[in-house]
């Protein structure tokens, strides 16, 4: 447990999405994450944005695992400066998901809520240093680009 904030989730550079609608076919479960990919697209553009999806924030505020965490989750949008070197902003949406911590307050579930965003913006600037950031653009435009070859869908790598 070396961290007192672990923060875990998938990301797709919206600048490799190709194609913003789902396969006929796809699940109810795809076809809304389609569509809130799309929404994000929209919103915010397709360069220097990224979509995070299967997102977790947990807080530890003991060192025993069955005292003192609190879990959320979240889903956006995060945005970089132009050169991909640093997070500018989160637009998130964060739902808690479960807390082992008897002490927890209302207001201090509000607050915790409030700060999944800071603790994302710091762990994306750490995921960009680590060149995860580049790594994943590269498999996605590889991904994109050999299912244009076939005429398919890229399903935006989900």
């Amino acid at each position: 447990m070396g961290q007192f904030v672990q923060i875990s989730f998938q990301c797709l550079p919206l600048r490799a999405v190709g194609r913003l609608d789902a396969p006929p076919d796809a699940a109810e479960e795809v076809r809304e994450l389609h569509r809130r990919i799309r929404w994000a697209a929209e919103k915010h553009g397709f360069f220097n944005s990224y979509y995070l999806y299967d997102g977790q924030c947990v807080f530890h505020f003991t060192n025993d695992e069955q005292l003192g965490t609190v879990e959320f989750g979240f889903e956006g949008t995060v945005l970089t400066d132009p050169t991909d070197c640093k997070t500018q902003y989160c637009d998130l949406s964060v739902q808690l998901r479960g807390q082992v911590c008897p002490w927890l307050t209302a207001a201090a579930t509000q607050w915790l809520a409030e700060t999944v965003s800071l603790a994302v913006k710091v762990e994306f600037d750490r995921y960009i240093a680590s060149g995860d950031l580049k790594k994943a653009i590269e498999r996605v435009e590889q991904l994109r680009a050999e299912s244009d070859a076939r005429g398919g869908y890229l399903a935006m790598g989900l």
